[in-house]
């Protein structure tokens, strides 16, 4: 039986993001409350949603007695196992019905079984606002004609299909936006770009990072000179290091990458979170060059991704992680499957614009005197999400944490990245029967052919790096133990780098 509000549900989310301008859409961000905000929503969610209002009832929770930021505090995190792996897919949803989302994306499954995720038109339009906004404050989309390349797989995973509906909902609000979807088709890819890309002032691809450089090195290899081609880069699912943005930025003849970039914090079980800004970027290269400056505001020695966000449709909290050394994430937000206070188990902090502006004053850095000369834009009084990923994605040496982003910097030197294309896995070798070492497979640029003078190169960029940027590494693991054991394998290796897969960087 038709439902005849789910035109009007559509129509008016529709319409409100078609008509409201960017400035609009964001402003609710500097002026109530966004945990008033987020306590509305709760209360919305447990008279709507049969789930939430089990897994209430199960902790003997009154939603009526909920009514300060305080109680919001103390309600139970919500988690994939304890919450939405429990309950029927339809129970997750308003009404407990599936029927009233139009699309069903899957997640990647990077912590085990996969799982579906619905969504409604306006769930989108709550994520089309941060594409929205990197098209107009990162690459000026509004002001020139622009061809933009969805690379993430098609399918059922989440990227591609959401990205690309996004990306049209841009376009339908007036912005000279022209989007095609050849995946992660590399031979598509470059027809695309051979053929269309110089009828537009400006191209953007949009995909996974290591897929984006296997990209535009093929392209080069293969005779596209991207310069011409004005290139921008929307990334997401993995941090990488202010190298690989400058190296990658480099090959495909972009010139400002604070302007011609920008990294997507997302998720398929709430779509994107946060996405990297012009200001946010600036701030990363300065802690970049700076690690004192970054280890005393992360509290880590790896680089995070830094990203700003909008609290009123991801509102973040913080939450001691197991080791109590670390914090994890956890947000709220309004999706098909409505989620609050869920602990999505990403290790990363907060941090609001005046403190951050203040934590950089500390160190003698100010982020906006690089904008004064270029108008407002790249410049918005959000706060800050810094995130550095899931701890099983690390590997314990001595004791000491090493990171796949301390070897990735490592990579990107000159010398060696050209050698190689920058995926690699990490293995820690502490087992009885071998000496201990840490273990680095890395793949070779296609045509390269490894010999022993660049794999005792590799290691030794390598090492340098680590130790610069990693002080537990430094401090915990013997000297002697300290270089790493490399081996060099070609392009596309089917036991460590198998095409078509994405790539995992550590291996237990």
């Amino acid at each position: 039986m038709i439902d005849h509000q789910q035109p009007v549900r559509a129509s008016e989310s529709l319409q409100h993001f078609l008509q409201a301008p960017l400035e609009k859409l964001l402003q609710g961000a500097t002026r109530d409350d966004p945990a008033h905000a987020a306590i509305r929503l709760f209360h919305h969610v447990a008279a709507t949603v049969p789930a939430y209002r089990a897994f209430l009832a199960e902790h003997h929770i009154e939603p009526a007695r909920l009514q300060t930021p305080a109680d919001f505090g103390r309600l139970p995190l919500t988690t994939k196992a304890n919450y939405v792996q429990r309950h029927p897919l339809a129970h997750l949803c308003r009404g407990g019905r599936m029927e009233r989302c139009d699309m069903v994306s899957v997640s990647s499954g990077s912590t085990g079984h996969p799982t579906f995720w619905p969504r409604f038109v306006s769930d989108e339009l709550t994520i089309a606002v941060r594409f929205e906004q990197i098209f107009h404050d990162s690459f000026h989309a509004d002001q020139c004609r622009t061809l933009a390349i969805v690379c993430f797989a098609l399918g059922t995973w989440v990227g591609g299909m959401f990205t690309a509906t996004c990306c049209r909902y841009v376009a339908a609000k007036g912005y000279p936006i022209t989007v095609i979807t050849p995946g992660n088709n590399r031979a598509e890819i470059g027809r695309v770009v051979r053929e269309l890309a110089p009828e537009f002032e400006q191209t953007v691809l949009l995909g996974y990072p290591p897929f984006l450089k296997d990209v535009i090195d093929g392209g080069i290899a293969q005779g596209i000179d991207w310069s011409p081609l004005n290139i921008k880069l929307v990334t997401a699912g993995e941090v990488f290091s202010e190298e690989w943005r400058g190296l990658v930025c480099q090959r495909a003849g972009a010139t400002n990458p604070c302007h011609d970039t920008a990294s997507l914090y997302g998720t398929a079980d709430a779509g994107v979170l946060g996405n990297e800004t012009p200001l946010s970027i600036h701030i990363r290269q300065f802690l970049a060059a700076t690690p004192d400056a970054a280890r005393q505001l992360f509290g880590e020695s790896r680089l995070p991704t830094l990203v700003q966000y909008d609290p009123f449709a991801r509102y973040f909290e913080t939450q001691p992680a197991t080791d109590g050394n670390r914090q994890t994430l956890l947000f709220t937000g309004n999706n098909g499957v409505p989620l609050i206070r869920y602990h999505i188990a990403d290790e990363g902090g907060l941090i609001d614009y005046p403190q951050m502006l203040r934590l950089l004053a500390d160190w003698g850095f100010d982020p906006l005197s690089a904008f004064k000369n270029h108008g407002a834009r790249g410049v918005r009084e959000l706060p800050f999400v810094f995130v550095f990923g899931r701890s099983n994605f690390t590997v314990s040496y001595f004791g000491a944490n090493v990171y796949p982003e301390n070897i990735s910097v490592g990579l990107e030197q000159p010398g060696v990245r050209e050698w190689v294309t920058g995926k690699f896995v990490l293995q820690s070798k502490e087992a009885m029967h071998e000496t201990a070492h840490l273990a680095i497979a890395v793949e070779l640029a296609p045509g390269v052919e490894a010999d022993n003078a660049k794999r005792d190169l590799i290691a030794d960029s390598i090492l340098t790096h680590l130790l610069r940027l990693n002080s537990e590494f430094a401090n915990y693991a013997p000297a002697h133990y300290q270089r790493p054991q490399v081996t060099l394998h070609t392009t596309g290796d089917s036991q460590w780098f198998p095409v078509g897969v994405k790539h995992r960087y550590t291996r237990r």
